[in-house]
């Protein structure tokens, strides 16, 4: 009877996961809208700088737009998740920022401040030829093609060398290729240029720190990687996804209690993003507390009552309350 239950339940964790992975594939769509202005380092607003945004986890869901003589843009129909936004203008270095995206929710004007570039000669040919490198760069990890991501970032790095963020994706490509010491290396330099930075030096940062600790995670030195974890968190406490993302790392390494823990603190920083309860739930249904994940899924409803991941997660709380 036992080898009955649990293979029933079993086949629906198997569905719900079928579910996640259709929204995945319908991700991109939806009614949210974002948008914001892109300016200079004076405040001056900065006319047809091009926009590009790309659903992280599926570079191919990408939207485009420039901005109007205010410098101000705006994209709608965008769904639930994390997006990059990156912004570019003749004679300005380009630059970017991850954004999570809300359907129910009126998102914050999005500032974007370029800086000029010093010398600046041929303006569309060498700022398109970097924006192309960098796009084609996020493609290639994306498609775990790291050593060709690696090519074009270098690239990119030697037309724009003040661009620092790029150390972080390049750590990330170490990292993917278990190069843990290198990977270690361009966090640190991500660390070091972030002290002068005062637009996003302390959100770089904080995801430095959070790469070095993952590195440790791969070391199995789990002390050292706790110790950097918390000094990300610590250096950005308002960032919930950043939390969410330590979460989920400790959770893909069976470290359930300390999953537990920075799942509960995204949903301290964001108690309305249903994502932290969903992962909850699937924590303490690992655990077999079946009232915890009852609990925490009923959370997660609440915010998200009507989309392809709350059928599974309808079917799951049934199932268990009907044992």
């Amino acid at each position: 009877m036992e080898g009955k239950t649990f293979s029933k339940l079993s086949l629906i964790i198997l569905i719900s996961f079928l579910f996640v992975s259709y929204a995945v594939a319908q991700a991109g769509r939806g009614k949210a809208r974002i948008g914001g202005v892109v300016e200079d380092e004076e405040g001056n607003s900065i006319k047809s700088a091009k926009i590009v945004i790309h659903l992280l986890k599926n570079e191919e869901v990408k939207r485009e737009t420039t901005t109007d003589k205010k410098g101000k843009w705006s994209i709608i129909g965008l769904g639930t998740g994390d997006w990059r936004v990156t912004a570019s203008a003749d004679g300005y270095y380009a630059v970017y920022v991850d954004i999570y995206v809300r359907q129910l929710e009126r998102m914050p004007k999005i500032t974007l401040t370029l800086k000029k570039i010093e010398q600046y000669d041929k303006p569309t040919i060498e700022n398109e030829t970097s924006l192309n490198l960098i796009e084609r760069a996020n493609q290639l990890y994306d498609e775990r093609k790291y050593d060709e991501a690696l090519v074009s970032y270098e690239q990119f790095l030697e037309e724009n060398p003040n661009v620092y963020q790029v150390h972080l994706s390049i750590g990330d490509c170490y990292r993917e290729k278990e190069e843990l010491d290198k990977a270690i290396e361009e966090y640190n330099r991500v660390l070091e240029q972030a002290k002068n930075d005062d637009l996003m030096g302390k959100k770089m940062a904080a995801k430095a720190l959070a790469g070095i600790g993952e590195c440790y995670m791969s070391k199995e030195d789990f002390e050292e990687a706790q110790n950097f974890f918390k000094q990300s968190i610590e250096n950005y406490p308002e960032n919930e996804i950043l939390a969410y993302n330590v979460g989920e790392i400790y959770f893909s390494n069976q470290k359930i209690d300390e999953a537990i823990h920075y799942f509960e603190l995204a949903i301290q920083i964001e108690p309305k993003w249903s994502d932290p309860y969903l992962k909850l739930g699937y924590v303490y249904l690992n655990r077999a507390d079946n009232a915890k994940a009852i609990e925490n899924f009923e959370k997660f409803l609440k915010l998200e009552p009507h989309s392809e991941r709350s059928l599974s997660v309808k079917n799951i709380i049934d199932y268990l309350k009907k044992r």
